[in-house]
């Protein structure tokens, strides 16, 4: 019998462990992501005073903080913050289940992209389990206003990003990226696009007690009329390109991947938050579907279902 190429859920073929920076602490930070069965999703172990530690899932019900990076918490006080750049590789290329030990409350920022946990994640290696890869499918468009930002999600048989910024500064201006979300797309595209920041918000950040990790070995920083890095961008439109990035993270918090179709104007992780929230507060708006296993599944999914499995196949094209 026939079986569709991604239909099943993934999870590590071997353990990672990485060390570095927060970007807003300032601490050193280490992780272990370890392999996790079927239907873990992606767990937060954080170490508390008993040494059981503490869960926190990946998910957009633990979303406590939005400002300037995604944050979850427990709700008794136990957090882990920046957590979208780790959440966009693991969703972009494909990893369903794992299990991330981390000894600070912040992931660490490593070059300010996605690209060091996508390298680690390749080394590693990913096998399936016996298990359906569940999706959940957009039935109706969900479309959010915030101000001037604005972000929907709409019916799609895979998972496509149109992401558009605009800033009042010539350095940046209008940016916009359209883009078949899969492993090799997420991984030539997104995952090398780093986080920024302008030069003239440095000393507030500082004394708002935020952004004392960053530096130019992780963060594109933007001067009056220049990219301060000495090596410049990686992308013409490296900027747009992090925004979708932080949207792919963001949006894992759904739990599961997505089949739809998410645009956003003038975004960022509070409007990202929100789209999710007003998706699952419409019952009508969303459905699970399983990944056809076989020949005789097919009869149960829209034909596109087969295109989008093989969209979200943990390959390394």
């Amino acid at each position: 019998m026939k079986r569709f190429v991604g239909a099943l859920q993934t999870t590590l073929a071997s353990e990672i462990e990485l060390t570095g920076t927060g970007v807003h602490t300032g601490a050193p930070v280490s992780i272990t992501l370890s392999p996790a069965e079927a239907g873990t999703g992606i767990l937060f172990i954080l170490p508390n005073y008993n040494d059981s530690g503490v869960e926190i899932p990946a998910s957009y019900r633990a979303i406590s903080n939005v400002t300037l990076c995604t944050v979850l918490s427990d709700g008794n006080g136990a957090a882990v913050a920046t957590v979208e750049h780790l959440l966009a590789a693991l969703r972009g290329l494909s990893v369903d289940n794992v299990l991330i030990e981390i000894d600070s409350g912040e992931v660490p920022i490593m070059d300010g992209s996605s690209r060091p946990f996508v390298d680690a994640l390749d080394e590693a290696g990913t096998i399936e389990l016996d298990a359906p890869r569940r999706f959940i499918k957009v039935l109706k468009t969900i479309r959010v206003e915030d101000g001037q930002a604005m972000g929907e999600l709409s019916p799609y048989n895979g998972f496509h990003l149109d992401v558009e910024i605009d800033f009042d500064t010539p350095m940046i201006g209008r940016q916009r990226i359209e883009l078949e979300i899969n492993p090799g797309s997420f991984r030539e595209e997104l995952s090398r696009a780093r986080t920024f920041g302008f030069m003239k918000d440095v000393e507030g950040l500082w004394a708002a007690g935020l952004a004392l990790g960053a530096s130019l070995e992780n963060t594109v920083a933007i001067g009056e009329d220049r990219v301060i890095n000495q090596e410049g961008l990686r992308f013409a439109d490296e900027f747009v390109r992090h925004k979708a990035l932080d949207a792919v993270g963001d949006l894992a918090l759904a739990g599961a991947p997505l089949l739809g179709a998410y645009r956003s104007r003038r975004g960022g992780h509070r409007l990202n938050s929100l789209v999710l929230k007003a998706l699952f507060a419409d019952a009508d708006a969303w459905d699970y579907v399983d990944a056809p296993r076989g020949r005789r599944d097919r009869r149960h999914v829209e034909s596109g279902m087969a295109i989008a499995v093989a969209n979200y196949a943990a390959d390394r094209s």
